[in-house]
């Protein structure tokens, strides 16, 4: 419960901040190429709070002033306002940075005097199609947005848009220096709030934190240490959890389909240990070998991860190619999160293929013709 609430999927959606205030609730969004009905970090928006229009998530994450895009959870969008405790990440990067200057010299002084621009305005664009590929330039632009000297502005036909920093970043957030210490003990204080409760470990991957940093700054973080059911090691809490849940969480739970890398479930370990169920991502498993799909997604229904529905999207149908259910009688719920995905993205039908365990297609199609109909 502290997790989902931590999360925000637990209660009504609450839309009244938008994608904005979701992602300054979450802490980061991780980003990715693969899109099935949408990009992950528009399919984490609809997880809270629904049907919430393309147009709306992009500028939050890169329109104005309100997030910027660095490495945390892998490639993330973050909160602006997170912006100084990533200066220990950036001055690391900063000092492991070796190649030649020129480069990078290059990118800075065009971006000075043209303003934006992608790689291949820059001149940098892939060489070939993998990242190993990269052209020099595209990998020092790379290497500037690591260190902190270029920001990615915004995203054209999802490549990167750089820009100087110094330019896009507001003068108060980036001024703003803070030491190691405080860093450390910010991106804990940030992960318990996204997590609720948490291992050293769990803290730690939420923002790839080395565990011993968090371990040294848990007490001047101000978690609380809890025992959790079931855990094998010592857990700590966020304190405005505990306050929830002393006064009391809501009742009411999202029904939703979930991105594989929605930061409810991107830790494997984690999501069995709370869920008991193994999620693995089969995108780039061969074809032969997927056993729930390309891009199964888990259905989170009543604090539960009930099924996985690997989708598609045919001639305006949903398809779920493979609709495994974890439990016997998750028709019903499946079908209300089929059916309400299928209208978010635009289709005006629904369809399954193949359902496990075999004898559920039956009643999963006629919840899918009745989800339909009253969605």
């Amino acid at each position: 419960m502290l997790a989902l609430w931590s999360q925000g999927l637990l209660g009504a959606p609450d839309r009244r901040g938008g994608p904005a205030a979701m992602l300054r609730r979450l802490g980061a969004v991780q980003l990715d190429t693969i899109s099935v009905l949408a990009r992950s970090h528009e399919l984490v928006v609809y997880a809270r709070l629904g049907g919430i229009g393309r147009e709306a998530v992009e500028a939050a994450y890169w329109s104005g002033t309100s997030a910027f895009e660095y490495w945390a959870h892998a490639a993330s969008i973050l909160p602006m306002a997170d912006w100084p405790w990533y200066a220990m990440r950036r001055a690391r990067y900063r000092d492991a940075v070796t190649g030649p200057a020129a480069p990078r010299d290059a990118i800075m002084a065009a971006l000075r005097t043209e303003g934006p621009q992608t790689a291949r305005q820059l001149g940098g664009a892939r060489q070939g199609g993998d990242w190993w590929d990269w052209s020099p330039l595209k990998r020092a632009a790379e290497e500037l947005l690591a260190a902190g000297e270029v920001v990615c502005v915004s995203r054209r036909g999802w490549h990167r848009v750089y820009d100087l920093a110094e330019r896009a970043i507001p003068a108060a957030v980036r001024d703003h220096a803070p030491s190691d210490l405080e860093c450390k003990v910010a991106l804990v204080r940030r992960a318990a709030s996204a997590l609720g409760v948490g291992t050293v470990a769990d803290l730690a991957d939420y923002h790839r934190q080395r565990p011993t940093r968090m371990r040294a700054v848990l007490d001047e973080a101000g978690l609380l240490p809890v025992a959790v059911e079931g855990w094998n090691a010592p857990a700590w809490a966020d304190p405005a959890a505990i306050e929830a849940l002393s006064v009391g969480l809501p009742r009411t739970h999202r029904t939703t389909l979930l991105s594989p890398f929605d930061s409810l479930i991107w830790d494997r370990a984690r999501t069995e240990r709370i869920f008991g169920l193994a999620h693995r991502l089969e995108a780039y498993v061969p074809a032969a070998k997927r056993v729930h799909g390309y891009f199964a997604m888990p259905v989170l229904a009543g604090g539960r991860l009930i099924a996985r529905v690997d989708p598609v999207r045919r001639d305006g149908v949903l398809i779920g190619r493979t609709v495994t259910l974890e439990r016997p009688r998750a028709v019903g719920a499946v079908a209300r999160a089929m059916a309400e995905a299928a209208g978010w993205v635009g289709c005006a039908g629904v369809s399954v293929e193949r359902v496990v365990p075999p004898d559920a297609a039956g009643p999963l199609r006629a919840a899918l013709t009745a989800a339909m109909r009253t969605r």
